[in-house]
């Protein structure tokens, strides 16, 4: 048996299981759900966070083993993830080392690391970095094509 029916199955059979949890939900009533909510009594929704949370975790998983099964099967795009990966790691490293950290008060009287504060730097320089790489790819693209 492929990989594709064992995914059938399994999606179906998480799709029945949230069809009878939401019939249970629905049958219960709002008001019902939230007066046991306030109690701190969850049990109403508790089955169905979990359920979102293992498919959440079989999507992840089969997502993950489809990929790698396609890049083991290919040496060049193998290669090319690699390369790729490298890149990416090339580009949070810079933005790691252009990050300066600093001890920094938040609004709810938590304070937050120099070195949280110098991750959060770290993901701005990133994101920013991309962004401008895409940018300037897309400009190339589109010129080049202008040009042509």
């Amino acid at each position: 048996m492929n990989i594709q029916k064992i995914t059938k199955y399994v999606v179906l059979a998480l799709g029945v299981i949230g069809l009878v949890l939401q019939v249970v939900i629905l049958s219960k009533g709002d008001d019902i759900i939230e007066m046991n909510a306030l109690n701190g009594d969850f049990s109403s929704v508790s089955p169905i966070i979990s359920l979102a949370l293992i498919i959440l975790t079989v999507a992840v998983l089969i997502t993950l083993v489809s990929s790698f099964s396609n890049l083991a099967s290919n040496p060049a795009k193998l290669k090319k993830a690699g390369i790729s990966t490298a890149a990416f790691a090339i580009v949070v490293l810079i933005s790691f080392l252009l990050s300066e950290g600093v001890e920094t008060p938040m609004k709810d009287g938590e304070l937050l690391s120099a070195s949280g504060s110098r991750w959060v730097g770290t993901g701005l320089r990133t994101f920013y970095i991309l962004a401008i790489v895409a940018v300037g790819v897309m400009l190339y693209s589109g010129v080049k094509r202008f040009l042509k």
